[in-house]
């Protein structure tokens, strides 16, 4: 389910919690071990949301406009992956860009490019594929980019693949709307330790990284939406934060200013 063409209502930043990567991962655990919301459910819902985020930034349409998804290994990866077909079905000229071979993907990255490939989209992997001339004229050539390389579990500078595939999303200069969090961007500090992403808008979901309004977090999240992805208040309840029905007004909200 998406929203419908309204845009999302506004919502103070500072009126909703955020989370450190290690509270995050704790969100996972329990809505999969404790709920039985499984990664793919989850992953469904944030994919979904994100190619309605991706219409909205790209003012309200989606048919015949050209979108690169720019995917890494992990699941961040794979929410990206699922927003491609997303994207493909509402009209989208979709081309999907691995950062690293599927076999290095998890399992539910894996299911979803399977997904992608049987619906025939156009998939292929950075290191075998595209020299780099050909990956910059194809980031170049997108009315947006996909940012879905790197998710909150990852600490550091980015670094391999990974790495490459940021430093041509940004050479690119095209409009980018990253999946939870620019990546490259630390996820509690806000920090840029190597290359990182300047979107101009970052879908994050569950809650939001604190890094997302730390130190440089501000400069590359750009407009920042929060989606639902299903989980429940209780489940917050369970880890000492109040949330409350977070998207009674619409299942993407746009965090705005204090």
């Amino acid at each position: 389910m998406t929203l419908a063409a309204d845009p999302p209502i506004d919502v103070p930043a500072s009126a909703i919690p955020s989370l450190s990567s290690a509270q995050m991962a704790e969100v996972d655990r329990l809505a999969v071990d404790e709920y039985g919301i499984d990664l793919l459910q989850m992953m469904e819902q944030a994919g979904s949301h994100l190619a309605e985020v991706v219409r909205i930034e790209l003012a309200g349409s989606l048919k015949g406009r050209t979108v690169v998804v720019a995917a890494g290994p992990g699941n961040n990866g794979g929410g990206g992956l699922t927003a491609a077909r997303h994207l493909a079905n509402r009209g989208a000229d979709v081309r999907v860009v691995l950062a690293s071979p599927a076999m290095r993907s998890t399992g539910a990255s894996r299911h979803q490019l399977s997904t992608l490939l049987t619906m025939g989209t156009d998939c292929c992997v950075t290191a075998f594929d595209l020299s780099d001339s050909d990956l910059l004229a194809a980031l170049q050539r997108a009315d947006a980019v996909v940012d879905a390389i790197l998710g909150y579990n990852v600490s550091g500078p980015p670094r391999g693949d990974a790495e490459r595939l940021i430093g041509f999303v940004i050479q690119a200069g095209c409009p980018v709307v990253s999946l939870d969090l620019p990546s490259g961007l630390d996820p509690d500090t806000g920090s840029v330790p190597g290359v990182a992403v300047r979107a101009a808008a970052t879908m994050t979901v569950a809650l939001p990284k604190t890094g997302l309004f730390e130190a440089d977090g501000p400069a590359h999240a750009g407009r920042i939406y929060m989606a639902d992805i299903g989980l429940p208040p209780s489940l917050y309840d369970a880890l000492g934060i109040e949330v409350g029905p977070l998207f009674a007004g619409g299942r993407i909200i746009r965090l705005g200013h204090a």
